[in-house]
């Protein structure tokens, strides 16, 4: 480490000035790895003539195996601290490292990638993005690798973190304006495919979907919204986009230019075209990355070319859908080929030849629905006699708005208007009276999949109109729930939010039962349906949110009531309340998360440890690692409060190996004055099923020289019946290393015991709540001592956790429990009052009155 921060120092760079407001320049100097097995320190050591320089802070090297590094220092000449973002502006890159370094040291790195999960990201962008500050006067200096099995396109910007925020969101808002567009463009060619029944418009609305799967691909949004933990369906997605949008592009074409009639030799080609384009598509699920995208790049020159001589033959055979289409793939030949001539390095990366394929696509989605329309309208006007014309396309008109409409607010299935027309129906009626009271309920039939896949879609859809029946029949016997009438006079109370989700709205003010009516109305619907001579258990959840206090519009209130839905209902209703301490995707809880990651950085997070006694011997034979949290704004954070959250967002694995670290740390230091203390340490289901945990612990105990049978790992029974197979071989794995496992909060589940005695586990630690009124009750005594005998038979020594007071103590010995840690023993203290306490218990005569009673009885 002492060589990379001297060549650090050594290297020679001009720096990116940060200077005023004026757009900061970027430039670097980059290095060619072609084997990609240079480490940091290497690359740091390289004489300054091995580095290139790219005044234009952009570069393409085209399709390369090899690996880039790239360099480049920043240096802050303002007076003011800045928080800068550091932007490769590619989406593609499969791996993306940033190593920042202040001075000589190293301060920070950052992994990220489009082979890697999107979260967590540092800034939630598909670009590869790295967040740093700057003090005035300072200068950092950036090492970058980046390697991709894709185009090697590395566009570097330099921005100010608001200033990137401002262009990120003006950016978004013209990409999802095109994603609109072309949506748009689908649903109205699905729309015309359902009224008309002709598959031209669906080979047209699938060909769009392709290009908007593509391109969401490309730039990364789907992989951001959609499937973040999944980067390996991120890349098959781009992939088997290229032959969707190909395959159905070829068959629209064929349709669209009537091929077989005006040209067999062109309407051979592209049916040999189409099948090609299939086998692409299984090719680009099975085969490698690189050999897939090699196989797409074929057909696409292929496909292009095939195309782009269709338009102009058809033309001159007179066809008028020819002169459009020849137009229309223009502009998009000519984007392909610029796209195409970038990626390769022939093109500087700039707006034209970044966007260069989303525009021609986009004029050429534009004028072929010019050519659907104008083909459209010629066939009618061919279909519609003289002495009806007006009369009869007025007809025309009117019935096709009337469907369209009817299937842009109503659900096919049910017919129960959709969730634009009940979001469109709560507003007119907030705004009409905003000083009321009103809640927006949901329901949500939480086995319709399963029906689904059991009874089938005819079935199902069946039952689903039923019950789309029953609740329109029970609502609007309720006076508390708000409708509508729509344009044919239909009355409107109850509303299909999506296709397993119904909604309505409830005046509160009128609800002077205390909601007794609509309790009881959804008391019937969580009842089974009888259809077929089956009772259909539908296990319906309700929601609900209330105006104004949880709410001030619709969607607001819908999605309030989702998470309502979430929250076990409380009290004599069946519907769960919407509150802010239970929404999980609240503000203050998404900080606190933030706020956790920079305390574990800071270590401004500690460790309490709890002491566990023998019930034989009286000795201290170890310690439970719990961890505490002084937050510097909010207090003690209770670990109830942190630690569930660090589960679900994946902090829970930063969160262990702090504690690994600090832990077997402090463990060593004790162990000098302690020779027999072992340490026990929490591991959630996320830290078992990654790899990475084994080698921290092998890291931490080699480093503080700590034999691997001190630690013990704790792990709560639901979590090892989470994944069994999987949590076993990776239980198996770390206690073939010395490590001890324990089972915590044993009772507190339903775990399975003859999957309990595979686990190469030690000992069981009884729940606190099963001997919490072992005194007092009976049957609890029974029970415990029960488990106690089941648990020995397996081979499993006994721990009780939380026992209080000394009676208790004294009645598990007699029980035959092993060990037990709680208050009565000792609360949980930091290390440096544990020393003392630990003095103070070992000396004999402190120890003897201690634990007179109970060793002696």
């Amino acid at each position: 480490m002492c060589l990379l921060a001297w060549n650090a120092v050594q290297a020679e760079t001009r720096p990116i000035v940060v200077a005023g407001a004026a757009p900061i320049q970027s430039h670097f100097d980059y290095w060619e790895d072609p084997e990609g097995q240079a480490d940091l320190e290497q690359v740091v050591g390289l004489p300054d003539t091995q580095w290139q320089a790219k005044p234009s802070g952009s570069a393409t090297f085209g399709m390369t195996p090899s690996t880039y590094w790239l360099r480049f220092a920043v240096t802050n000449q303002t007076p003011d601290a800045l928080n800068l973002i550091a932007e490769l502006a590619y989406s593609q890159l499969d791996d993306v490292i940033f190593h920042v370094f202040s001075g000589t040291e190293k301060v920070h790195e950052f992994r990220t990638g489009d082979t890697r999960p999107f979260y967590p990201r540092e800034v939630e962008h598909p670009n590869m993005l790295l967040r740093f500050a700057l003090a005035p006067e300072q200068t950092k200096t950036l090492y970058v690798r980046a390697e991709t099995a894709g185009p090697m396109i590395l566009p570097l910007r330099i921005w100010r973190e608001n200033q990137f925020f401002g262009a990120a969101s003006n950016e978004q808002k013209l990409h999802f304006f095109y994603y609109g567009c072309l949506t748009v463009i689908i649903l109205i060619n699905l729309a015309v495919f359902l009224t008309l029944r002709e598959r031209l418009y669906l080979y047209y609305a699938l060909a769009i979907s392709g290009y908007l799967l593509f391109f969401a691909s490309s730039k990364g949004y789907s992989f951001q919204l959609l499937y973040p933990d999944v980067p390996w369906l991120h890349a098959r997605a781009l992939l088997a986009s290229m032959p969707i949008l190909a395959l159905f592009s070829v068959l629209f074409c064929r349709t669209f230019l009537k091929i077989r009639s005006h040209s067999p030799r062109l309407d051979l080609a592209m049916r040999a075209m189409i099948c090609f384009e299939i086998v692409n598509f299984a090719c680009a699920m099975v085969l490698d990355y690189n050999s897939a995208m090699k196989l797409s790049a074929i057909s696409a020159l292929v496909f292009f070319s095939l195309l782009f001589v269709a338009g102009p033959i058809t033309w001159a055979a007179g066809v008028r859908a020819g002169a459009f289409f020849t137009l229309a793939w223009t502009p998009l030949t000519v984007g392909v080929l610029a796209t195409a001539g970038r990626a390769l390095g022939f093109f500087p990366v700039n707006f034209m030849t970044e966007y260069a394929m989303q525009i021609g696509s986009g004029l050429e989605a534009f004028i072929l629905t010019l050519a659907l329309a104008d083909r459209l309208y010629r066939e009618r006007e061919e279909k519609i006699k003289a002495q009806a014309d007006s009369l009869r396309k007025e007809i025309a008109r009117n019935e096709a708005r009337n469907k369209l409409n009817e299937a842009m607010t109503h659900d096919p299935v049910t017919g129960l208007p959709n969730r634009n027309r009940f979001e469109w129906m709560v507003n007119q009626q907030l705004e009409r009276d905003p000083s009321g009271q009103y809640m927006v309920g949901v329901a949500r039939i939480t086995r319709l999949d399963e029906i689904n896949r059991t009874l089938g879609l005819s079935r199902s859809e069946r039952l689903l109109r039923r019950l789309a029946g029953q609740m329109t029949m029970l609502a609007g016997q309720l006076p508390v729930v708000l409708g509508t009438q729509d344009d044919q006079g239909r009355e409107e109370c109850v509303y299909q939010l999506s296709g397993d989700c119904f909604g309505i709205l409830v005046n509160a003010d009128k609800a002077t039962d205390n909601f007794a009516g609509l309790n009881e109305a959804l008391g019937l619907l969580s009842e089974p349906i009888l259809q077929d001579n089956l009772a259909i258990e539908l296990h319906p959840k309700f929601g609900a949110a209330s105006f104004p206090a949880q709410g001030e519009n619709a969607a607001q209130l819908i999605r309030n009531a989702h998470v309502g839905m979430e929250i076990a209902p409380r009290g004599p209703f069946a519907t769960g309340l919407y509150s802010p301490a239970f929404d999980i995707y609240s503000e203050s809880r998404l900080t606190l998360m933030s706020d956790l990651r920079e305390a574990l950085q800071n270590n401004q997070t500690e460790l309490y440890y709890q002491p566990k006694v023998c019930l034989n011997s009286g000795e201290i034979v170890g310690l439970e690692a719990l961890l505490r949290w002084h937050h510097p704004e909010r207090g003690w954070v209770c670990p109830s409060d942190f630690v569930p959250l660090a589960e679900e967002t994946g902090v829970i694995r930063q969160l262990t190996h702090w504690a690994i670290g600090e832990g077997i740390r402090d463990l060593a230091g004790l162990l000098r004055e302690h020779p027999s203390l072992t340490l026990s340490i929490n591991i959630s289901t996320r830290d078992l099923a990654s790899r990475e945990l084994g080698e921290r612990l092998s890291s931490v105990l080699a480093q503080h020289t700590v034999d691997a049978e001190r630690l013990t790992l704790e792990l709560t029974e639901t979590a090892a019946m989470e994944d069994p197979e999987k949590g076993l071989r990776a239980l198996k794995a770390l206690a073939d290393t010395g490590l001890r496992v324990s089972i915590d909060d044993f009772g507190s589940g339903y775990s399975s015991l003859s999957y309990l005695k595979r686990l190469p586990a030690s000992e069981i630690k009884l729940d606190r709540s099963l001997i919490t009124d072992i005194c007092a009750s009976e049957s609890s005594r029974v029970i415990v001592e029960t488990a106690i005998n089941m648990v020995h038979g397996l081979g499993y020594r006994v721990i009780a956790e939380g026992v209080e007071n000394e009676e208790t103590a004294h009645l598990l010995r007699e029980m035959g429990c092993d060990k037990l840690q709680g208050f009565w023993l000792c609360h949980p203290l930091p290390v440096k009052e544990l020393k003392n306490w630990l003095a103070e218990h070992n000396e004999a005569p402190v120890r003897t009155r201690a634990y007179s009673r109970i060793l002696t009885n």
